[in-house]
């Protein structure tokens, strides 16, 4: 394919990066432009580019071969893995730039003059010097009439006003490109994303996000990062998002809380919400009861293999708290009647679908209690080679379950989803 000299930046995002070999080195998640200075034209410096173990590097615009519809490519395959950070006088073209709001003083457009439009992409192109500059910017107007989109203009960089650094910090400005760049990916790898973001922008995405795709995404930011973006909430929206975390998470978010902001925001969720949350606080967040889902998957014994396959096909499940089915007396809401014992997914695909789970029980399986300390549970999964586990009372009434997943957190580093170390430790 033959290589362009002008393109637009919002084309550029996702694409993939290869070297001169043709060897895969990540995907273009951004733009790296000077801030403007009067009606000079930006520079383009680089690429903020996102390597397979999710980290973002910087590749300088002189390592670019060539600009294809379907991918970049470099001079070289040898490039700086060390993380992205942005530096005085950078613009993130797509993360800061596009959905802002400026004026267009072009003489050839009268219907957008003197009103406020949206930047929805910038035009980049390669000079004779073989720099890439911004040259041009496309901009749309207002909805009009029946909610109709406004024309799209393409409009000369100089005649574009309000895309200064002090213009680029003022609140308020629209999500809309930055949230079509995150339709598709993992709520950890949004987290990623936005981690990455001015701390402007990334409090304008969490305010963007419905209550049910951010609690995915806090619940994979660091307990700092969470606190920060719960605190730009109203309480009623604050609550609204606890209510569809995780209970667990939930839980260990409002630990983290001062004991009365805590309580506020308990008493605005739904009580049916807030029961187990208040539960598993009463734990220490180092012990199994702190550690366990109040949520695993929990049947009474007349229930068929079949549908207890069904239950563990659920999508929004883990696969760790899928992989264990317990087991019990009614009620089976957590704390339940007596439990009687699990059945791991292993043993359900084995058995005949209209068996019941009660004639297919491991009740040799030991429990953990909610007083376990972590050493415990981490010495439990590592003897049963498990990923999920029960917590059960002295009573025998199950409390909920501890999965893997938890006790990682709880084993790295407070800060290890900020660290830089590769996937292979490198």
């Amino acid at each position: 394919m033959a290589a362009v000299s002008k393109v637009f930046a919002a084309r550029l995002a996702g694409l993939v990066v290869l070297g001169p070999d043709g060897e895969s080195v990540g995907r273009v998640r951004d733009i790296v432009i000077t801030a403007r200075i009067d009606r000079q034209q930006p520079r383009v410096l680089g690429l903020a580019v996102e390597l397979l173990t999710h980290r973002r590097i910087f590749v300088p615009m002189l390592r670019v071969t060539a600009i294809e519809p379907n991918s970049v490519t470099l001079t070289t395959g040898s490039v700086s893995l060390r993380r992205f950070n942005q530096r005085p006088g950078e613009i993130l073209a797509l993360a800061q730039v596009l959905d802002s709001r400026v004026r267009v003083d072009d003489p050839e457009l009268d219907d957008i003059a003197d009103i406020d439009v949206l930047v929805v992409d910038l035009g980049i192109e390669l000079t004779r010097t073989r720099d890439w500059v911004v040259s041009r910017v496309a901009v749309r107007g207002h909805r009009g009439r029946l909610g109709r989109r406004g024309a799209i203009h393409i409009v000369d960089w100089q005649h574009v006003r309000g895309l200064t650094q002090t213009d680029l910090a003022m609140p308020g400005q629209g999500v809309e490109q930055l949230l079509l760049q995150f339709e598709g990916l993992r709520p950890a790898d949004v987290a990623n994303a936005m981690r990455e973001l001015p701390h402007k922008r990334r409090i304008e995405v969490a305010l963007a996000l419905d209550d049910e795709r951010l609690a995915d995404v806090l619940q994979e930011l660091p307990d700092d990062d969470q606190i920060s973006l719960l605190g730009h909430f109203e309480e009623r929206r604050a609550a609204d998002i606890l209510e569809a975390m995780d209970p667990d998470d939930a839980a260990d978010l409002l630990g983290e809380l001062p004991g009365a902001e805590a309580e506020s925001l308990l008493r605005l969720m739904d009580p049916e919400e807030s029961a187990p949350v208040r539960r598993l606080l009463e734990h220490s967040p180092d012990t199994a009861g702190g550690l366990m889902t109040p949520e695993p998957v929990i049947l009474n014994p007349a229930t068929t293999v079949a549908e207890a396959l069904a239950r563990v096909r659920n999508p929004d499940l883990t696969p760790a708290v899928s992989s264990l089915v317990f087991v019990v007396r009614p009620p089976t809401a957590t704390p339940t009647g007596h439990y009687l014992g699990c059945v791991h997914l292993q043993q359900l695909l084995r058995e005949p679908p209209s068996t019941l789970v009660g004639g297919a029980l491991d009740k040799d399986l030991p429990r953990l209690s909610p007083d376990d300390p972590l050493a415990a549970v981490t010495r439990y999964f590592a003897t049963y080679n498990l990923v999920c586990g029960p917590v059960v009372d002295d009573e025998g009434h199950l409390l909920g379950a501890v999965t893997v997943d938890d006790v990682l957190d709880h084993l790295l580093p407070d800060d290890w989803r900020e660290q830089e170390e590769t996937v292979d430790g490198r």
